[in-house]
């Protein structure tokens, strides 16, 4: 494997894991996944919970050597949320060195303003009813570029709603064409997400919303990790 050694950074590691991309604009694609622990957000709807307790320590050049095997060309890494670690640019910046195309998934609340413009950012924007709206940094819209992809979690009506006013009132399909609803389907199912879209008043967002579906969870238990 040809890397320059880097400093000896250390980061708490949850999970890495090889499979497919479940979910955004790359569903579908093989992808490396390294899941870092730790969040500073409860989210009502969390499916990752396990990410708070179960974690080990790496550094960056083991983390590189582990992934190597999978000669997979996109990593993503996520959490937890991946930003509470003051090594995960440095990381993110190795695999790029490395070729890889990398992704940076994060819940938003934390600046993303020190992440090179060549990595994809998904934002995981909070709607009112994950209970963790408060934390969105709107901030970080002014760092979008047009690669990157902008995640909001549905539970109702009322977060759709929402959801199309935070589009225009940060003019969002201006920065990426990446706007992604999702539903939480144990409040919405994704039909009735899918006639909120068709239904919206407003013909533009029927061009710039997206609707995205977690296939990893059909394809696997939704339960399963490491998928």
């Amino acid at each position: 494997m040809n890397y320059k050694k880097t400093i000896n950074s250390k980061l708490d590691i949850c999970e890495i894991f090889y499979s497919i991309q479940g979910e955004g604009t790359k569903t579908g694609f093989p992808c490396v996944f390294i899941r870092l622990a730790g969040c500073n957000l409860k989210c009502k709807w969390c499916d990752t919970t396990y990410a708070q307790k179960d974690f080990f320590t790496m550094n960056i050049d083991d983390i590189l050597e582990k992934i190597s095997p999978y000669n997979c060309d996109f990593v993503e890494i996520t959490g937890g949320e991946p930003l509470l670690q003051n090594d995960t640019v440095r990381l993110a910046k190795s695999l790029l060195n490395l070729g890889k195309m990398v992704a940076i998934e994060t819940n938003g609340s934390l600046s993303v303003k020190d992440i090179d413009n060549r990595i994809i950012k998904i934002i995981d924007v909070k709607c009112p009813d994950s209970n963790m709206s408060e934390h969105n940094n709107f901030e970080n819209f002014q760092y979008l570029t047009e690669i990157d992809e902008i995640k909001f979690v549905i539970a109702s009506k009322k977060d759709f709603i929402w959801s199309c006013d935070i589009i225009e009132k940060y003019k969002l399909f201006d920065k990426t064409k990446n706007l992604l609803f999702s539903a939480v389907t144990d409040f919405i199912s994704h039909k009735e997400l899918v006639e909120l879209l068709l239904e919206c008043r407003n013909p533009a967002y029927k061009n710039i919303i997206r609707l995205q579906l977690q296939i990893h969870k059909t394809i696997w238990s939704p339960t399963q990790r490491g998928v």
